[in-house]
């Protein structure tokens, strides 16, 4: 069994009383798609992860992702599931239930189409996790949990149910993203028979790749 920690920190800077805004734009780290940017609506609730961890969780999952069937449940910006597709996955499926949120990830798909993916792309508006919820047993190689932080009920259920739909034993895993207010130890007993062989944390968020499952 491995496990490897990383905290990401920012340089100190003066104490600000100017609320955070989401960032207007966020940029595809790596793949086909490199350096394109998607598009951020200003929503509730709605909060990318950012450059700085999306580039040590595709670090974790290595640069190319050939063939890997993938859901990213809580897709928000799409920027987890656009990165997988930059990066060869066979399948990426984002599912969005907000209709704002989803037409914008139909936008953004439509101007990547300048350079289209090697694999397959859907998007639905539908919810991420009744749509889990429907999948056959290891039907899918790689999952991204990342539902809106105040809603820890809805995160635990999904975590739950990826354990029975996710096969890692062709690269993936389950990815869980959550508040850094959270113990690790909490969200790793949702998934007794997976290990949180990668673990980072950066700011507000903690974050989990399970790996092992089947692997």
């Amino acid at each position: 069994m491995w496990c490897w920690e990383q905290k990401i920190s920012k340089p100190n800077k003066p104490t600000q009383t100017l609320k955070t805004e989401p960032p207007k734009k966020v940029r595809i780290i790596g793949g086909n798609w490199r350096s394109r940017l998607l598009t951020v609506l200003d929503l509730p609730g709605l909060r990318p992860t950012t450059d700085r961890i999306r580039e040590t969780l595709f670090n974790w999952l290595g640069q190319d992702l050939t063939g890997l069937r993938c859901l990213d449940l809580f897709s928000g910006t799409g920027a987890l599931g656009f990165e997988a597709a930059s990066r060869g996955a066979g399948l990426v499926i984002l599912l969005e239930k907000d209709k704002k949120a989803c037409a914008n990830l139909l936008a953004n798909f439509a101007l990547l189409q300048s350079s289209p993916a090697q694999g397959l792309v859907e998007i639905l508006q539908r919810d991420g996790l009744e749509f889990l919820k429907q999948q056959a047993d290891s039907s899918s190689n790689l999952i991204f949990i990342d539902p809106p932080f105040q809603d820890a009920r809805l995160l635990d259920r999904a975590v739950i149910e990826a354990g029975r739909v996710c096969d890692d034993s062709k690269g993936g895993g389950i990815y869980v993203e959550f508040p850094s207010t959270r113990q690790r130890e909490e969200v790793e007993a949702l998934l007794p028979e997976w290990h949180c062989g990668k673990y980072l944390e950066a700011g507000q968020v903690k974050a989990c790749l399970f790996r092992g499952g089947r692997g």
